[in-house]
């Protein structure tokens, strides 16, 4: 579970502005009471992530698709077996990006 930052604003007129800000910024809302809003980012890896992790899981994954083909295994199989590795090890960076992605708690200071 991703830490979660405090903002605390003075006005509900600065918590919606800065609501729409974040929106802007792509984070999207996840709860909203009166005096609070959590707000998180929408992420599932950035560009670089997915292709280092592609470029990490390439290497065991030829290696096995290649023992596979000596072993007399079929040439499909082989080919199969490199983009199912590949693209597991994408799926498991792009959801712990998504799970520990950034959130923002918006509380409004009660000064009355």
């Amino acid at each position: 579970m991703p830490d979660v930052r405090l903002r605390r604003v003075t006005s509900k007129k600065e918590m919606e502005n800065l609501v729409d800000d974040f929106i802007t910024q792509g984070y999207q809302v996840i709860e909203q009471t009166d005096g609070a809003v959590l707000v998180r980012r929408k992420t599932w890896g950035t560009t670089g992530g997915h292709t280092f992790w592609a470029l990490m899981m390439f290497l065991p994954s030829i290696c096995t698709g290649v023992a596979l083909r000596k072993a007399g295994g079929d040439t499909l199989w082989a080919y199969l077996i490199v983009w199912f590795t590949i693209g597991l090890g994408n799926l498991a960076y792009a959801l712990v990006a998504h799970a520990t992605a950034e959130q923002i708690l918006l509380k409004l200071d009660d000064l009355s």
